[in-house]
């Protein structure tokens, strides 16, 4: 039998104007009544606890559940700043979409100019919904699924068989010598998710994101190390990417809750039809100069320097805002630029605004300067 006609969507309800805030600066925050588990916010909240149920063609088994979850690392501290909030001016499409990855437990491919703020999504969004550090995994040219997966040092385990062996001693364990790698420890069963972070994707070779089509849709992958002794030793304690460890059974990693799978990528290779159908594209731009941009500058430069920095560095943010259409510009030239003329030349305007130019000039000025196309 047919299932009945579905039930209306239901609107959220209209911010309530006492949540705007201060002119000029795009609202950002909604009312807890609103269906973002993630806000955008900077301020640390149990949302997560919220997030219903996932689809069935989404829901994970994974046993036993593993607990322990270190908490935020220095590299999201960096990334995030140490002053004032760590809020971020997404734009509503763009909550919307990091929202949707979360209900519908996809990953998110994030694409945009370098410096755009595609690596801080994924910090941000464990700085905000408590799930602890970030996992990273960088990709180069020569990167492999395995390298995320897990690494097995056979040669360590020969050579202390070995010397065991001549000192009449036993052997060790397998375990000490398998190491979950990112993507591993992401796929562990944990009740709550972790935040992954596939760092510039697209400079992988041609077979890397095809090779992440299984992990990806099943959740899951098996460590024939493991699994070849699995009639003897069913229960293996390996070691994490976070250094810590965890027991893997009969050779499966499973996950319980999804990771939060965050790939960046800047745009220098097409991805191959059976990722794109699995993830959720978000384009994030760099900077423009309207609203949006100078709210996401202002908020940037006030987490790394302090809340009322940004006023003091209106000019600077004017400077980067205004470069010549199409020029390509990196926020961490901001940072530097600021940090740099008020610790070496802030008593002289001139000499601050030539350091600042010199400093901001755009990645690719050697066409834009020459006239080049």
């Amino acid at each position: 039998m047919g299932r009945g006609p579905s039930p209306p969507l239901r609107r959220p309800k209209p911010p309530d104007p006492a949540l705007r805030r201060p002119a000029g600066v795009p609202v950002t925050e909604t009312p807890e009544t609103d269906w973002h588990i993630y806000r955008g916010t900077g301020e640390p909240h149990d949302g997560i606890a919220r997030l219903p149920p996932p689809p069935p063609w989404r829901d994970f088994d994974g046993e036993p559940v593993t607990e322990a979850v270190p908490p935020l690392g220095s590299e999201s501290t960096r990334r995030l700043g140490t002053r004032g909030d760590r809020r971020i001016a997404w734009r509503p499409e763009e909550l919307e979409l990091v929202n949707a990855a979360l209900y519908l437990r996809r990953p998110l491919l994030v694409t945009g100019d370098p410096g755009s703020g595609k690596s801080t999504l994924a910090h941000a969004i464990a700085h905000e919904l408590g799930l602890g550090r970030v996992l990273q995994w960088p990709v180069v040219s020569r990167t492999t699924l395995k390298d995320g997966l897990y690494t097995y040092d056979a040669i360590a385990r020969l050579q202390d068989t070995q010397m065991a062996e001549l000192r009449g001693e036993g052997h060790r364990d397998i375990g000490e010598y398998l190491r979950l790698g990112p993507l591993g420890t992401a796929l562990l069963p944990y009740e709550r998710p972790r935040v992954l972070l596939v760092d510039e994707l697209d400079k992988s070779d041609i077979d890397l994101p095809n090779d992440l089509l299984n992990a990806l849709e099943e959740g899951e992958f098996r460590i024939p190390e493991l699994q070849r002794i699995a009639g003897r030793h069913g229960a293996v304690e390996v070691l994490t990417d976070d250094d810590g460890h965890a027991t893997v059974h009969d050779g499966l990693v499973r996950c319980r809750a999804f990771p939060i799978v965050v790939m960046t990528s800047n745009g220098e290779r097409d991805f191959p039809a059976p990722l794109l159908r699995r993830c959720l594209h978000l384009d994030l731009p760099a900077p423009r100069n309207d609203e949006w941009g100078r709210a996401r500058l202002g908020a940037m430069v006030g987490a790394h320097f302090g809340g009322t920095e940004a006023d003091h560095h209106e000019e600077l943010i004017d400077s980067f805002l205004g470069s010549a259409p199409g020029a390509l510009r990196a926020a961490d030239q901001l940072l530097n630029a600021i940090y740099l003329t008020q610790e070496a030349v802030r008593d002289s305007e001139p000499d601050r605004q030539r350091l600042a130019d010199l400093l901001m000039r755009p990645l690719d000025h050697g066409d834009h300067g020459s006239g080049r196309r």
